[in-house]
């Protein structure tokens, strides 16, 4: 994303920068709270609707004041007030990495337009890591939306902001395109990006079936990278690929060391990396990107 209308909270409201910061910390605690509900909702089927969030083990409505981020967790002592059984230490890391990814996004992306939009999309990789984690699949609930709603903000983004567009269209081969409606070269630029993302993992994935006679990898992570693509831009989606594909490589190699008997492949969900990957690029795509092309200069 290139152009941000950067506005600072303090010229806009008046208050200390610091306010803004609590404000996103406490409000990203709270999204957490809810992803810990359709982390474990979606994969079973779930509404996230209803009913209210209750105990996994003795089903007993939880509280509004034990329902509080963090502390709720704290004050219980990590047990459930009724039952007495162990609350999963994911609810709070859950609400604490929401919370801390959207400071960074705070303070990478700025007070502009984009926030909420890169928000959203944090939150929803935050979702599919934790699934992806836990289940090994990418829910289709989650990704095939992703990919739509991606599409229709490359084409309502440039309407509204018509100075601010994605970085992606400032490259060939969308730049060729530039002379049409904005929003018509920025959805060019989210299909080709979506091409490139979802249809380079789906080939490399065919031709391992056809040399090795075994599935690399699910159709899941081709749909999350269709979204991802749609979003990005297929620079930054490449890059997606590399960091995922670099961290992947290293906890595989861990993994290895540790359990020397098991089966790599089955131990390492690549969703889990691709979402990693699409937050570096997100937040410092274009600067990798720009700092790796500088060392050929």
């Amino acid at each position: 994303m290139q152009n941000l209308l950067l506005v600072s909270f303090e010229a806009l409201t008046g208050l200390p920068e610091y306010i803004a910061h609590i404000f996103v910390f406490v409000f990203g605690a709270a999204i957490g709270s809810f992803l810990n509900v359709v982390i474990y909702r979606v994969p079973n089927g779930l509404s996230i609707a209803l009913p209210n969030s209750a105990c996994p083990n003795c089903k007993t409505a939880i509280k509004p004041y034990d329902n509080i981020p963090v502390l709720g967790w704290l004050m219980l002592g990590g047990k459930c007030r009724s039952c007495k059984e162990p609350i999963s230490w994911r609810y709070p890391a859950v609400e604490l990495l929401t919370a801390g990814i959207f400071i960074l996004v705070y303070w990478r992306i700025g007070f502009t337009p984009y926030l909420p939009l890169t928000l959203a999309f944090s939150a929803a990789m935050i979702v599919l890591i934790f699934i992806d984690a836990e289940h090994m699949i990418l829910p289709n609930v989650i990704t095939y939306p992703m990919f739509v709603i991606a599409l229709i903000v490359r084409i309502v983004f440039p309407l509204v902001f018509p100075d601010n567009y994605f970085s992606d269209t400032t490259y060939g081969p969308i730049a060729s395109l530039h002379g049409y409606p904005t929003w018509a070269v920025s959805l060019a630029g989210a299909l080709f990006g979506a091409f490139v993302g979802g249809g380079s993992l789906w080939a490399v994935g065919a031709l391992w079936k056809l040399l090795r006679g075994v599935d690399a990898m699910g159709l899941g992570d081709v749909k999350l990278l269709l979204g991802i693509g749609a979003l990005l831009g297929w620079r930054l989606t490449l890059l997606t690929i590399f960091v995922g594909a670099f961290t992947g490589a290293i906890a595989g190699a861990a993994i290895l060391v540790i359990r020397k008997d098991k089966d790599m492949q089955s131990q390492i969900p690549f969703g889990i990396f691709l979402g990693i990957g699409s937050f570096v690029a997100m937040l410092f795509g274009e600067r990798l990107i720009a700092w790796y092309m500088s060392q050929f200069i």
